[in-house]
Formats: structure tokens, C-alpha cells, sequence
């Protein structure tokens, strides 16, 4: 008995390897598999484009293609079937994070070892996707903070090299150009753009806080490419 299990476990054939009770246990397998996988990218979600659908849509995912694995199981010509049928569906869904198209895999992968009863590969599988997914979630890999940002301010007073402006820039920037001076008209305040390179983001409030001090600077705005990119 224990053999047979281990066997199953393993990925070995058994007599009657896609019976019933088999069947039932692949699906529930790559239920609870896909529920897993699927918590998981609820918790380490940090986009802008969070879907309940989405996330619903990886544990329904992981039960059918465990039970699409259960329906062709050793015969080639049901497969070729379901590969025709299939190819009438048309997915009109557009995945604009590539994360997301990963864990599309990732449950993908698991229904199928499920389906096919390799348990042992479908458990160890999601454990160690789930364990990486929140290892560079926790560590924030790849996390890429620009130094590039844009500077706006309408000044009433003129620009002169030893102003006030020029010193704070210079104090928290790398460098700084300037791309946009508007004249509103006579008496009016210029608006001024610059594009600058900051040495420490961390200090970026620290730059406004001193921006702000300055007699007759108004509409401060500062962004960061990491900003732009994320709109």
C-alpha cells in the first residue's frame, strides 16, 4: 500500500492511475496548489493594476488544466482533439505586467503535474515558486531608483548666477540643465524647468522643504523618472 503511494508520489504508473478517486485528488490538489500560488501574488502585488479577476482567474486556471491533463491522459488522439478545441477560444485579455504572465505559467505548470498525478513535483514546484516570488518581494530585486527628475517652478524675481536656487540645486544635484524658461508677460512670474540628476532621492523632501523658503518661488513640482514610468 505504502509502495503504491510512493509510487503515485513519484510519478510512477499504478493500475488505474486515472480513476475516479485519482481524478478527484488531481483536481483537489490543483486546488489547493492553485490557492496558494494564487495568495501569494495577492501579498507580493505591488503594481498599479490589481485585478480581483486576475487573481481568482490562477486557482481556476490550475484546476482545469489538471482536469484537461486528467481528460487526455495517455491517448494522443484526445489531445489532438482538445488542442482543436481550444484553438476556438480567443483570449482578448491584454497582461500588461510581465509578472503576471509568469504566474500564468507558474499555475499552468502546476495543474499539469497535478493532472498528471506527479504530486511530488506539483507540491515541490509551487513551494519553491512561492518561496522565490516572496524572496524578491521582500528583498525588492531589481528595484531600480533614478536619479533623472524634472524640476518646475514659476519664479516672480529674475535668475541671476548667485541666486538662492542655483545654490540648493547644486547642494542636493549632480547636475542640473535647464530645458524650459516661459516669460508669462511683463511683471509676471517665468516659469522655469530644469532636468536634474540627484544624488540621494532619500533627500529629494529635504530639496523641496528649502525650494520653498525662498521669497518669490511658487508651484514647486518635482518628478522622478521612476514616476513617469509607473503613469
Amino acid at each position: 500500500m505504502l509502495d503504491d503511494i510512493w509510487r503515485i508520489l513519484d510519478g510512477g504508473t499504478t493500475e488505474g492511475l486515472f480513476a475516479p478517486q485519482g481524478v478527484v485528488l488531481s483536481l483537489l490538489l490543483a486546488f489547493v496548489l492553485g490557492q496558494l500560488i494564487a495568495w501569494v501574488y495577492y501579498f507580493t502585488h505591488t503594481g498599479l493594476s490589481y485585478s480581483r479577476s486576475f487573481t481568482q482567474s490562477l486557482i481556476l486556471i490550475t484546476v482545469v488544466v489538471s482536469m484537461v491533463m486528467a481528460v487526455i491522459g495517455s491517448s494522443i488522439i484526445t489531445a489532438f482533439g482538445l488542442m482543436g478545441a481550444l484553438a476556438i477560444i480567443r483570449f482578448r485579455n491584454i497582461l500588461k505586467d510581465t509578472r503576471d504572465v509568469s504566474f500564468i505559467f507558474c499555475v499552468l505548470v502546476v495543474g499539469m503535474a497535478a493532472g498528471s498525478q506527479r504530486y511530488a513535483i506539483a507540491i515541490a514546484g509551487t513551494v519553491v515558486l512561492c518561496l522565490i516570488a516572496i524572496y524578491l518581494h521582500a528583498t525588492g530585486f531589481g528595484t531600480h531608483q533614478p536619479h533623472n527628475g524634472f524640476l518646475r517652478f514659476r519664479l516672480i524675481d529674475t535668475m541671476d548666477p548667485d541666486h538662492p536656487i542655483l545654490a540648493i540645486m547644486k547642494k542636493f544635484c549632480s547636475s542640473f540643465t535647464l530645458i524650459s524658461l516661459q516669460d508669462i508677460g511683463i511683471d509676471g512670474p517665468a516659469e522655469y524647468a530644469y532636468h536634474l540628476m540627484v544624488r540621494n532621492t532619500a533627500k529629494n523632501e529635504h530639496m523641496l522643504a528649502e525650494l520653498e523658503k525662498i521669497e518669490g518661488i511658487e508651484g514647486i513640482s518635482l518628478t522622478m523618472q521612476e514616476q513617469l514610468l509607473e503613469v
